[in-house]
């Protein structure tokens, strides 16, 4: 399983997503970085101190790859047979599910989040196999990009653990 973060605004919550994503289980960490802020080097990132701050030290013991598009990741993970799944707190198709009823123990799956203020764009919701949302209670439409993260991942996790 893999967590996709398309465009993160703020270089800190990357390590935010690695704490979460490392103390899950998570197998990596894809980071689509459009403007080009991290190095695809993952010793650079690994050394870099507010990933390294950020992510507690787990960055030191997960694999972090680096795309410059959201085209390039998508066409790495189809190439190897992953299914695709936006998250947003809007339900913008037909196939979007809340989370506690979408099956994610599908064996090869990409769990992919927006940056934090407008979400995943349309390119990588178009590509995606289907979508997930939280159900939210309160006020506020979404949770901020690390907790939310940690939710999805989590009832990914969920779901395997129970067979």
């Amino acid at each position: 399983m893999i967590t996709v973060l398309e465009n993160p605004n703020f270089i800190m919550n990357i390590g935010n997503v690695i704490r979460n994503v490392n103390g899950l289980g998570v197998d990596e960490l894809f980071v689509i970085d459009g403007q080009k802020r991290l190095e695809d080097d993952l010793e650079k990132i690994r050394s870099r101190k507010s990933i390294l701050k950020n992510s507690n030290g787990a960055v030191k013991w997960t694999n972090v790859k680096v795309f410059h598009t959201t085209s390039s990741c998508f066409e790495y993970l189809k190439s190897n047979l992953f299914t695709n799944v936006a998250t947003s707190p809007h339900l913008k198709t037909s196939r979007c599910f809340q989370i506690e009823k979408a099956n994610l123990k599908i064996p090869k799956l990409a769990i992919w989040f927006g940056e934090e203020s407008k979400g995943l764009s349309n390119e990588a919701f178009n590509l995606c196999d289907f979508s997930i949302y939280i159900k939210m209670r309160g006020k506020v439409e979404s949770f901020n990009l690390s907790t939310s993260t940690g939710i999805v991942m989590y009832e990914a996790i969920r779901q395997r653990d129970c067979d």
